[in-house]
């Protein structure tokens, strides 16, 4: 009985277990509750922290590419620089570059060229005193030294260019091969002043694109010896003076397009000096190339055309070059406080005096003096009135400008016994040498046209109407002309008064008056124009001084013309005088017309006709080409100097090539400004020109301003751009009307100041 029982024991407790086994709570097979966690162990020791690594540059405190070489600016330090025997060879400096428009540090750079310069004392009795060497030419290695980054360039020896990893943008060029750098001239005078630049490599904009303009540095003029910024007494024209005429575009010279931008005077030197020795083949050509001389050969080019040999390209190209002002005034480049203004040497005069031959005496005057060296050169030219700036009359085209004045004082109408007409009587006081003229003195004397041995070229008035909205209309147009000159007045007491019948229809309202009166000078003096040896004569002339007058003949305020008028003009005189020197002399021997108001009288919007109608290019043997289906019917004085500044005048001094190219321009020809006021606005709040001019007369009919004017400029305005103005609103000679009161074209709709494809805009491009 007691074994049973204990069986039935060990089973129940069997299906006991079993059933806790499959239920949570013990009554339906599931799991239990989790047990309450153990107690944590004990941590293990902590591991040595690992070394911090080095921070890295915050984003936004670099720049590695440019959009623009202005992006990039260089500083130097005389006392980084070592480029003397002396010192060895080490170039410390750093680069900036731009990022979120702020100037940050530049990294990557990984090739320079660096260009030495000594200003030598010249002391061989033949050239200039000051001479400038380049270090690497001393040396037969080129023009500059190469710095890479493993010091090697392909495989020729170069400096090495190291990265300061601990201050980005900060560079140093090292010598590493044997012997000097080739950048030391071991002749080389450290107490001289040297001048160090540098131009950059492989510098690409932000889509990877290289920047396809030089990257260079600021020249830095200093004396090794004492590390001091020091002035070399070299640089007697400036950048700034060839910059009147050529602009300026990302801190250089621009429109000279020898080496693209290598343009800044103290650039050119580096290679245009005493060591840059023409081949006999150049020489003979007419070619030279030490900086000075050269310059003065370029620009004399078109003087000298029969003396260059033009079978050679460059002497071809450099004797078609005209200078714009007056050839003798030296101040349009120099200026006179520099110590080698007025030094004398051979080389720099043979620069325009291609004639003359020193060695044989051959045109150094009609006594044929040869000079062995320029020690002698002083001795006629130093001072006196052999000097160059006596001789060049130098500013004297300025001082002589009021050495004949007339200033108009009155203008009056009276009934004429002619019927249909009215007595016009004029007066102004007038002026010769500083002195009112005498009485009974006849100015017809002085009136080329009558008396061969006379003072004035020309000496007409300049005459017409202005009517209400300031448009003049000059009576050497109307039929029949009216015209007056200065020896049709009656002189007394220093007055000239002139009178004259002119039709009833002229005399009404505002009439403008001005003299066109030119003169021979000599030694501060109207002179006789038969003179010999004049300063001033007849193909080079003085212009009289004589401001336009405006006269309202009915009584009243005068209108002043529109060309008169500065809130209406967005051109500007000054700009004009800063290449031309003055207008006057711009027109030659021709007329004194020194302001806008002058030209007028000739070049307004309601002159007919044009001495060039047609317009062409020159191919490349020289030969003018006319350009079919394209002509001009106007002189109009915005459409005239477009024209001819575009080279699409006819032939002129400025032309266009076979490949369509502008020669002889010397600014950029899209550069409004080089002409135009500065922030001019070209277009009226309706449309039209803010001058207010809104036709051009051609013939008897008129045409619409600003498509002439654009058509004046584009030499391409061919019958679809023709089509293109008309579609716009435009009045082309096509359909000319006969009232001057045109419409107004809708081009400032898209090309007005600030639009998508405004004036501003396309021409910037």
């Amino acid at each position: 009985m007691m074994k049973n029982y204990n069986k039935s024991l060990l089973a129940l407790a069997l299906v006991s277990t079993l059933s806790l086994t499959a239920c949570g709570d013990g009554s339906d097979g599931q799991d239990g509750a989790p047990g309450t966690p153990g107690t944590p162990g004990t941590p293990g020791t902590p591991g040595t922290p690992g070394t911090p690594g080095t921070p890295g540059t915050p984003a936004g405190s670099f720049a590695t590419t440019a959009q623009s070489i202005t992006d990039l600016a260089f500083t130097l330090s005389p006392a980084d620089i070592k480029v003397t025997s002396s010192e060895g060879f080490s170039v410390k400096f750093t680069v900036t570059g731009k990022n979120a428009n702020k100037d940050v540090p530049f990294t990557g750079l990984d090739k320079v060229a660096l260009y030495s310069l000594t200003a030598n004392e010249n002391t061989s009795g033949t050239g200039a005193p000051i001479q400038w060497q380049n270090n690497a030419m001393a040396n037969a290695a080129g023009t500059s030294l190469t710095c890479t980054l493993d010091g090697l360039n392909g495989t020729k020896n170069a400096c090495t260019l190291t990265e300061d990893t601990a201050t980005p943008g900060t560079y140093t060029a090292t010598w590493a091969h044997d012997g000097a750098a080739p950048i030391i001239n071991p002749n080389d005078n450290p107490n001289a002043v040297h001048r160090i630049f540098l131009r950059a490599y492989n510098v690409t904009d932000s889509a990877g694109v290289a920047l396809s303009d030089k990257i260079l540095s600021v020249p830095v003029d200093f004396i090794p010896a004492t590390d001091e910024l020091a002035s070399s007494g070299k640089d007697t024209v400036s950048s700034a003076a060839c910059e009147k005429c050529h602009g300026e575009a990302d801190g250089h010279i621009a429109n000279i397009s020898a080496h693209h931008n290598y343009q800044g005077v103290k650039n050119c030197v580096t290679c245009h000096n005493p060591d840059q020795i023409p081949s006999d083949a150049d020489l003979a050509a007419g070619l030279i190339f030490d900086f000075a001389p050269m310059i003065h050969r370029i620009h004399a080019g078109e003087e000298n055309a029969a003396n260059f040999d033009t079978s050679n390209k460059t002497a071809k190209e450099w004797s078609e070059i005209g200078f714009p002002a007056d050839l003798k005034e030296c101040t349009t480049c120099h200026t006179t406080d520099q110590p080698s203004y007025n030094t004398i040497y051979a080389q720099a005069c043979v620069g325009c005096h291609m004639t003359v031959n020193f060695a044989t005496g051959e045109n150094h005057s009609e006594f044929a003096l040869a000079q062995a060296d320029d020690t002698q050169c002083s001795s006629c030219h130093g001072t006196g009135n052999l000097s160059p700036a006596v001789v060049h009359s130098v500013g004297k085209r300025a001082e002589y400008a009021g050495l004949f004045t007339v200033d108009f004082t009155s203008a009056a109408k009276a009934p004429s016994a002619t019927l249909g007409n009215q007595t016009l009587t004029v007066t102004a006081n007038v002026t010769m040498n500083g002195m009112p003229i005498p009485d009974g003195t006849s100015l017809e004397k002085y009136h080329t046209t009558n008396n061969p041995s006379g003072v004035f070229v020309y000496n007409s008035l300049l005459l017409g109407n202005v009517d209400s909205d300031g448009t003049a209309f000059a009576w050497r147009d109307v039929t029949p002309s009216i015209s007056l000159s200065l020896s049709d007045g009656t002189l007394s007491g220093g007055v000239l008064t002139f009178v004259k019948d002119i039709p009833d229809v002229q005399a009404m309202g505002t009439i403008f008056i001005g003299s066109d009166a030119t003169l021979c000078a000599t030694a501060g003096k109207v002179t006789s124009c038969n003179a010999s040896k004049l300063e001033f004569g007849l193909t080079n002339p003085i212009g009289n001084v004589a401001k336009v007058k405006f006269f309202n003949l009915d009584g009243g305020t005068a209108t002043t013309a529109r060309m008169a008028d500065p809130d209406r003009i967005t051109a500007a005189e000054t700009k004009c005088n800063a290449c031309h020197g003055s207008l006057d002399y711009a027109k030659g021997a021709r007329h004194a017309s020194a302001t806008f108001s002058e030209c007028m009288n000739c070049h307004n919007n309601t002159s007919n006709g044009t001495h060039t109608a047609d317009i062409g290019h020159l191919d490349s043997d020289g030969n003018y080409v006319p350009t079919p289906g394209i002509t001009y019917g106007n002189r109009d004085l915005v459409t005239l100097a477009h024209r001819f500044h575009s080279g699409i005048y006819g032939e002129s001094a400025i032309f266009r090539n076979a490949k369509d190219e502008l020669v002889n321009y010397p600014a950029p020809e899209t550069d409004c400004a080089a002409c135009h006021k500065d922030n001019a606005k070209l277009f009226a709040t309706d449309g039209g020109l803010t001058s207010g001019k809104r036709s051009i007369k051609v013939g008897a009919y008129y045409i619409s301003p600003v498509a002439e004017s654009c058509r004046t400029c584009h030499a391409h305005s061919d019958a679809a751009a023709v089509a293109h103005f008309r579609s716009n609103g435009a009045v082309v000679e096509a359909d000319a009307m006969t009232d001057p009161n045109l419409p107004v074209e809708s081009c400032a709709t898209c090309h007005a100041e600030g639009k998508t494809y405004g004036v501003d805009k396309v021409h910037a491009e």
